[in-house]
């Protein structure tokens, strides 16, 4: 397991995090949340179920934008339910931007060694994958309906529709990749120091997800789990490791 010093090779937001209290979420891309006495709507940038929270009075870190023309002007980066006031990163969009300062900094090295470029949103076969780093194809994903604060969940009876086509097409992709003399990783990311990944319950739709996964992992395709830390000032990153046989390799 590598563990990174805090505080060090950090990524930097361009403007402290403000803090505020959510107190709805009317639908999947918008949250109602409470700022220094006024309500703002403001963007969610996870489009699927977060946890099982019922988002009504939950302490949250908002990021304002710099197009004052948008009709949300602060974007919900964390969330935070416990008691700790430990901070969750819940923007999906952001989380590659994260991966990348990271790679770029050489903190990722363990995962692909000896890099010289490392470009985004590679086309590879009918997928875009999220990276290329040298002859290595790295597909990012941030999961946050498994968040595993289970004693501090709230009933949420709301439905939000996790999409799992696109999750297969880019595992398989990757899969695929290997037949091209190219190597692939699937990078599993928290912005909190999470636990090592449990898949879930074997529903249908989880059973679809976790054969392609295993197809993939039997080609070659590596699974690394990365944990980082987010506050008002940025991301840290607190520690990455490779989960391929302890979790996909059975």
């Amino acid at each position: 397991m590598k563990t990174e010093m805090m505080g060090l090779q950090a990524y930097k937001f361009d403007q402290f995090l403000r803090q505020g209290t959510i107190i709805s979420r009317p639908n999947r891309f918008l949250m109602h949340v409470e700022k220094d006495g006024s309500v703002f709507v403001c963007h969610c940038p996870s489009t699927g179920k977060i946890g099982n929270i019922a988002f009504d009075g939950v302490p949250c870190l908002l990021s304002e934008s710099s197009n004052k023309k948008r009709k949300t002007p602060y974007t919900v980066e964390a969330i935070s339910i416990d008691e700790a006031r430990t901070w969750i990163g819940i923007n999906q969009n952001a989380v590659n931007r994260y991966v990348e300062h990271f790679f770029c900094i050489g903190a990722l090295d363990d995962i692909v060694p000896n890099r010289h470029t490392i470009l985004r949103e590679q086309k590879a076969g009918n997928s875009r994958l999220d990276f290329k780093i040298d002859n290595t194809y790295v597909e990012v994903k941030m999961p946050l309906q498994f968040l595993t604060f289970s004693k501090n969940d709230r009933p949420n009876d709301m439905e939000c529709t996790n999409s799992h086509e696109r999750f297969v097409r880019h595992i398989t992709e990757l899969g695929n990749r290997l037949q091209e003399n190219e190597n692939a990783v699937l990078l599993v990311c928290f912005a909190y120091d999470a636990p090592i990944f449990t898949p879930p319950e074997p529903t249908e739709q989880n059973r679809i997800i976790g054969d392609a996964v295993r197809q993939s992992v039997k080609a070659g395709v590596r699974a690394w789990q990365v944990n980082m830390n987010i506050d008002a000032h940025g991301v840290t990153l607190l520690k990455h490791f490779d989960i391929t046989d302890h979790i996909f390799g059975h």
